[in-house]
């Protein structure tokens, strides 16, 4: 009896697959050997010779043991399960050699106990093996002097859930790399790419669906780590000497590392001055992005980035680890906070990565810790495109529309909801996403400041910005270079963006007071979100209630809105949808009950400094020299905003002011930075 499983994959299913790692099992399987008879000779033909022998039966003749292996493994894949070789018999006698062998289910035969060792970590890995009795067997004859393989003992009775075809591709036997492909993998590696690069190259190489193809990123990760020639112990003294000689070169640029028992390099990470200016600013939200690995070293690498005023990535630091543990990161951790001067992020996004968690639970307790939703929904395929099939984007929709609801409660029914829809209350993926909601799901995370990264625009940018450190790791020395190179060359091309920005006509779509003035404080890319929320501002109505709050609601809307609380002698307001708080931009409520009460300015407090038309060497110099040198900071910025203004009117101007400006900034670059009170920056090493 063959069981089949249902369309969408159980629980049952999926443990199974990622259970099963051990391709073999020489340990005795409890056969009957009477359970099926030999057949006659003249009722016994090769299967060579016909294609439509589908299914294994008593007498069917092979040339060669391997050719009766291949086939039942055709056989089991179409039913959905895999097979391994079990035991093998022979004959007692010299020269009689191998006469009979099993092939058997995969999930044949229990696991023994391992018996423990203290001294080594034990592996807490679940087994497939479940004691189902489906085998083949096959016995050598000799017919004419010419032997051959004839089955004598089939049963296809299994004690489990059956996988279907789209599910079954998922268990190892299966999972091959040709030597193309392997070809192709070097090839990528060379480069530098990382192994998710890799494999989303491939799918679209070979036109397949995303997780489709006949291997995973864990093989692929095998495979390199197989073939790993490089010495890294020569390239890690390259790496130190190579920053010895940036920090030469510039005493602001600063590093760390630790070294092993055997005087090997550990851990290192590293940060430049430009780095630690832009963090001063813009380091009250901040991405800790692990997922990509040095592939050549299969070493983990973590890149710490934020966003600047103008919605563009900063790069902060970047880190080396031997070991992904709570040891290493902790130790990351401190390093990072050593370069920014001791001063942790307000928020900081990471993968789901339990020690990574715990880490910065101790090294940064007051910081709010969430998860990166674009690296969670780059898994969804791999998890959920098989489980889901046709119903995935159907499904994918739902997952983005509870994301970014408001209420905790709207979000956790409706969370029940898609798992009655869906089929997935067993599913351990959605069970893992909603014990973890509170770090990732928007209803929960509203309160804390994010700088807009959690939207999909912002991730996009993030992710390409950190691609470019992965596109050269032949050495590690030299992918320290690369990075400097990128970073580099993305502070230039921030320039040119920021410049590009700033030159653009600003058109005010309200008329209102408070749109032009935020218009002349804030970039046109912070300006632009404030726009949007003061046009739909108009489409709301507000209510003062009986203890002076307001209520907000949309003019076409009887039920519903938003509280917001307004104190106008001290130039406070806030709103119940918590927008301000997250991303650093006032809601349409308060910009409502803001022009409802005759209020011509936005209030200097919600005009936050990251947003402002400011550099971040400026803003610097602001909070740490005297007031008459931030009063000609001010000066200049205002003789900017002028420039720009003027400039913009005309083309003849605008080629003027871009010629004129190049070269002033080039002569302003040739000055050198006297850093007031700098003090001399040391090479923490620690063992």
């Amino acid at each position: 009896m063959l069981l089949r499983g249902n369309e969408v994959m159980s629980e049952e299913a999926r443990q199974m697959i990622e259970a099963y790692n051990d391709p073999s099992d020489q340990r005795s399987l409890s056969l009957d050997d009477t359970s099926s008879t030999e057949e006659s000779p003249e009722n016994t033909r090769l299967s060579l010779e016909t294609s439509n022998d589908a299914i294994p039966y008593i007498g069917q003749r092979f040339l060669t043991h391997d050719a009766a292996y291949e086939f039942y493994s055709e056989f089991a894949k179409r039913c959905g399960f895999s097979i391994r070789r079990h035991r093998t018999e022979g004959k007692d006698g010299v020269g009689k050699g191998l006469t009979r062998r099993y092939f058997v289910c995969h999930r044949a035969g229990n696991t023994p106990i391992k018996a423990s060792n203290e001294s080594k970590p034990q592996r807490n890995r679940k087994s497939s093996r479940c004691g189902c009795q489906a085998y083949l067997r096959i016995s050598k004859t000799m017919e004419l002097g010419v032997p051959e393989w004839r089955v004598t003992g089939f049963a296809n009775h299994h004690n489990h859930e059956l996988l279907e075809p789209n599910q079954v591709r998922f268990l190892p036997a299966y999972r091959t790399i040709s030597e193309s492909d392997k070809n192709r993998i070097f090839m990528f590696a060379k480069t530098g790419i990382s192994v998710q690069q890799m494999m989303k190259l491939m799918e679209l190489e070979k036109r397949v669906e995303p997780g489709y193809l006949p291997f995973t990123e864990k093989d692929v990760r095998n495979l390199l780590q197989s073939f790993r020639k490089v010495d890294q112990e020569d390239d890690s003294i390259d790496l130190l000497r190579m920053c010895r000689n940036i920090q030469d070169k510039d005493s602001n640029f600063k590093y760390e590392y630790t070294i092993d028992a055997n005087n090997r390099l550990e851990n290192i990470a590293w940060s430049y001055a430009s780095s630690v200016q832009s963090y001063e600013i813009f380091g009250d939200a901040v991405v800790f992005d692990t997922t990509h690995r040095l592939t050549a070293f299969d070493m983990p690498l973590g890149i710490w980035v934020g966003m600047n005023n103008y919605g563009m990535p900063c790069f902060f630091g970047c880190v080396l680890l031997r070991e992904e543990n709570m040891r290493s990161f902790s130790w990351a951790l401190k390093a990072f906070l050593r370069f920014m001067n001791e001063k942790p992020p307000q928020t900081i996004l990471t993968d789901q990565n339990m020690c990574l968690k715990e880490a910065i639970a101790v090294e940064m307790p007051n910081t709010k810790h969430a998860l990166c939703i674009w690296l969670i929904v780059a898994k969804f395929p791999s998890w959920f495109n098989a489980v889901l099939g046709e119903r995935y984007n159907e499904w994918k929709a739902e997952f983005y529309r509870l994301y970014n609801l408001e209420s905790i409660e709207e979000f956790e029914l409706g969370w029940r909801d898609m798992m009655n829809s869906f089929g997935l209350h067993t599913n351990r993926h959605i069970a893992n996403l909603f014990s973890l909601r509170t770090l990732w799901a928007l209803p929960y995370l509203r309160s804390n400041f994010f700088a807009g990264m959690t939207t999909t625009g912002q991730s996009k940018s993030i992710n390409a910005f950190i691609q470019r450190f992965l596109s050269a790791q032949t050495r590690l020395a030299h992918f320290v270079e690369q990075v400097a190179v990128a970073v580099d060359f993305k502070d230039q091309a921030g320039e040119q963006q920021t410049m590009q920005q700033n030159l653009q006509n600003i058109c005010l779509k309200t008329g209102a007071p408070m749109e032009s003035h935020a218009a002349t404080v804030l970039t046109p890319y912070a300006f632009c979100k404030l726009q949007e929320e003061l046009v739909l501002a108009a489409h709301y109505a507000s209510f003062q209630m009986d203890d002076g709050s307001f209520h907000v609601r949309h003019h076409t809307k009887l039920e519903g809105g938003r509280k917001v609380i307004w104190i106008p002698r001290e130039g406070i307001i806030t709103c119940s949808c918590h927008q301000f708080e997250f991303s650093g931009i006032l809601c349409r409520h308060a910009l409502r009950v803001l022009s409802t009460g005759n209020c011509f300015q936005i209030p200097e407090r919600y005009l936050p400094l990251r947003w402002r038309r400011i550099n971040t060497s400026p803003t610097k110099l602001l909070q740490t020299t005297p007031n008459d040198h931030a009063e000609r900071v001010q000066a200049l910025q205002s003789m900017v905003s002028t420039l720009i203004t003027e400039s913009a009117k005309s083309r003849e101007r605008l080629d003027m002011a871009t010629e004129q400006i190049s070269i002033l900034l080039a002569r302003i670059r040739e000055q050198p930075v006297l850093a007031q009170g700098a003090k001399d920056l040391t090479i923490h090493k620690t063992h």
